[in-house]
């Protein structure tokens, strides 16, 4: 087939709009939705700290080289930060991957652990908090300490906004998933922009959002930027794969399905964040002194639960006369 908009052998269908495109104007396709994301909502301001979450899978390894390129016309500092949540086989090959792409674009690069913050590694919390139906879904405990820890590094490097490589998929599937658990007061702060910044929490921007996951991967193979595009072990574990795969359903039936939830989220997240900013009211976490609606952030009392459960296995393996010395929650504690 030949592209749309000048004749030459096309590289992608975009089945939402009727186009082809060959590889040069399927780049400025996704490089034209990233500016104008950014553009529509001001996202980043010249001279500018863009602080940006790096996992090393494709978001947001095609994130930072889409923001390098942009800066070369439009001033700002890049900081990439990875957050290593400590799952064997899987973490340690995406945190080489951030690392190589960093060095490759002259990025600042930092690494956080789960490890040396919260004092468990995620692998080390799922074997500390027991089977499956014992506990909640790893993705839940994964979760919460990212966004503590991602809001923490970011005091420490003193950026100014936050870069989430979060693609259409992304935000239409939180849409629903908040819609189908009724959480009205959540669908009011995660939309394109904040109503309020709240002290303490460094805000986060979402350049990505009208790109949807499949261009982001045939960007990565086009331009030959290396990323990690295994699974994380524990996916499996979580509700957001069946809400992926009815939207993909729904999209393969449908062709701009996602990009219509969009819009509609994009209607009423004005009125939910005007709401939202008025009703809540955050503290600071007696423990760690990061912001919350309570006295305790959820990250510290996720920390605490594991460590008395922790506690509790040791005691056991004590009473039982089994040496636990070397096991992953001992020294996780």
């Amino acid at each position: 087939m030949k592209c749309s908009r000048c004749g030459r052998e096309a590289v992608y269908f975009a089945r939402y709009e009727g186009r082809y495109y060959c590889h040069k104007h399927f780049n400025e396709l996704v490089e034209g939705k990233v500016k104008r994301t950014i553009r529509k909502y001001r996202m980043i301001k010249r001279g500018e700290r863009i602080g940006v979450a790096v996992s090393g899978g494709k978001d947001s390894v095609v994130l930072l080289h889409l923001l390098a390129k942009l800066r070369k016309k439009f001033p700002f500092e890049i900081v990439a930060i990875t957050i290593d949540e400590g799952i064997k086989g899987y973490r340690d090959k995406s945190v080489e991957v951030a690392k190589k792409n960093a060095e490759l674009l002259g990025i600042e690069h930092h690494i956080y652990r789960f490890k040396d913050y919260i004092g468990f590694t995620l692998d080390e919390t799922v074997e500390i908090m027991g089977a499956r139906g014992e506990r909640l879904g790893a993705c839940s405990y994964c979760g919460v300490w990212r966004r503590w820890l991602l809001n923490k590094a970011a005091e420490e490097l003193k950026v100014d906004k936050l870069a989430l490589g979060l693609n259409l998929d992304d935000e239409v599937q939180v849409f629903l998933m908040n819609l189908m658990r009724g959480d009205v007061a959540r669908l009011g702060r995660t939309g394109p922009y904040y109503e309020v910044i709240h002290e303490g929490l460094v805000p986060r921007i979402k350049p990505l959002r009208e790109v949807p996951e499949k261009e982001i991967v045939l960007y990565a193979v086009l331009n030959n930027i290396e990323v990690d595009l295994s699974e994380c072990p524990y996916a499996v574990e979580a509700f957001r794969a069946e809400i992926r795969d009815w939207l993909n359903e729904m999209e393969e039936k449908h062709p701009g399905t996602k990009y219509q939830l969009l819009r509609s989220y994009d209607k009423i997240f004005p009125l939910l964040a005007k709401t939202y900013a008025k009703e809540v009211k955050l503290n600071r976490c007696k423990l760690c002194g990061q912001p919350t609606s309570g006295e305790i952030c959820k990250a510290c009392q996720f920390r605490l639960q594991v460590h008395e459960r922790a506690k509790l296995k040791f005691s056991l393996s004590d009473k039982n006369g089994e040496d636990h010395r070397n096991s992953s929650f001992h020294r996780g504690a």
